[in-house]
């Protein structure tokens, strides 16, 4: 059985290495990054501030019905 077991996981693992997707390294210079990123404006984002904590609503513990109050209202 242990035989089977094995030649079931190398048939997984060849499987595996089949569908693995291996990225290229990034041949840019320095100098195309950081052209590259200022046109995107993804650096604006975060010069700006407007990637804080702050700006994320928080859900959990501000007001509204919790689960428990529909049950002890319904006690009629």
């Amino acid at each position: 059985m242990d035989k089977r077991l094995l030649k079931r996981h190398k048939r997984q693992v060849e499987r595996a290495k089949q569908h693995l997707k291996v990225s290229e390294p990034d041949v840019r210079t320095p100098e195309q990054i950081q052209a590259a990123r200022e046109a995107s404006g993804a650096s604006d984002v975060v010069t700006k501030g407007l990637n804080t904590a702050k700006n994320i609503p928080a859900f959990r513990g501000r007001g509204g019905p919790t689960m428990g109050s529909a049950s002890k209202t319904d006690a009629g």
